[in-house]
């Protein structure tokens, strides 16, 4: 009878097991946990975007933050403590209803633009960036910033009923 039959046969999987120890995989240790890790998102009420600027979206509340490393009172950025390459992802989309062009959502990093996706205003269309950064877990950080130039102000929307019409997360990636 082959061996991984006889496992197979012996096993059980409704037993649960207490493991302690370090899961290794050729040498190397494997597993972990994805943080720091967070969900911050624009709530409570619009933030108006005046024509041709970019602007930093103050995301004021939080769905969770496990190592408290965004700012949603100041600077409405995440800045990480620990090093490692982070995956984000942001979205967002303007209250309107007015078909108009050139909006840009973008993630800054340190200030600069890192990561950005332009779309075209069609009905309440939304917008959404990815990408992955290199945190150096002391000083860099990452900010939400979005561009409208449709010839008036313009408001982005906000948390209706756990919808995050507009938000920013990340965490870090496992290595």
């Amino acid at each position: 009878m082959a061996f991984s039959k006889i496992i197979a046969e012996s096993m059980d999987l409704t037993d649960t097991f207490n493991f302690t120890g370090t899961l290794q995989q050729n040498g190397a240790s494997i597993g972990g946990v994805n943080t720091p890790a967070f969900l911050a998102y624009r709530s409570g009420s619009s933030q108006s975007i005046s024509n041709q600027t970019a602007t930093k979206i103050q995301l004021n509340s939080e769905l969770f933050d496990t190592d408290n490393a965004f700012d949603n009172s100041t600077n409405y950025r995440f800045t990480p403590q620990t090093a490692g390459k982070y995956y984000f992802f942001a979205t967002s989309r303007f209250d309107s209803s007015a078909d108009f062009e050139n909006l840009e959502l973008q993630v800054h990093k340190n200030g600069s633009q890192y990561s950005d996706v332009v779309w075209r205003n069609e009905y309440y269309n939304s917008a959404t960036v990815i990408g992955v950064a290199v945190m150096n877990g002391s000083s860099d950080y990452l900010e939400l910033v979005i561009y409208q130039n449709s010839g008036s102000s313009r408001d982005i929307g906000y948390d209706n009923g756990n919808r995050f019409l507009t938000k920013l997360g990340a965490y870090r990636i496992i290595e």
